[in-house]
């Protein structure tokens, strides 16, 4: 099945089996490997990506379900080698533990901030809710958040 699509502004048409999913399109045939699996199942966010802005679990989505969709992926937050001032922040607030969880993290930040870029502690909260940090930090997750959405420079 031929689909065309966006991934971090760049387009791509690519022939797909129906039952790819996209995490798999991403990673395996795009090579980005930002987005991590985590659980499969959509229960950890780890593979969380941006699709027409709204945050989806990419292990959830069929590659053709994308077809005529934009994807922001993390590998799309970072421009011209700067970082995203959510990412950012993240560094700034040590919100980055063993990292597994950072990049799903940051995609579900960024589709609330594209929505609402002054969200209150509970916005936030309820926003992340679908990602798992094993490592537990998620007041340093959120205070950075609050911080890049804070910023001048968001």
């Amino acid at each position: 099945m031929l689909i065309e699509f966006k991934v971090n502004g760049k387009s791509y048409q690519i022939d797909v089996c129906p039952s790819m999913r996209l995490i798999d399109l991403l990673r395996d045939e795009l090579g980005l490997t930002g987005t991590k699996e985590g659980c499969g199942e959509g229960e950890c966010g780890s593979c969380t990506v941006i699709m027409d802005e709204k945050a989806v679990n990419s292990c959830l989505v069929l590659a053709p379900q994308v077809d005529g969709k934009e994807i922001i992926t993390v590998e799309g937050l970072a421009e011209d080698g700067q970082l995203d001032s959510l990412q950012q922040k993240f560094l700034e607030h040590s919100a980055v533990e063993c990292g597994f969880c950072t990049p799903g993290m940051l995609m579900s930040a960024k589709a609330l901030l594209m929505k609402n870029p002054h969200p209150t502690d509970e916005e936030i909260r309820t926003a992340i809710a679908g990602n798992l940090c094993r490592c537990a930090g998620y007041a340093k997750i959120v205070a950075a958040i609050k911080a890049a959405a804070d910023s001048t420079d968001q």
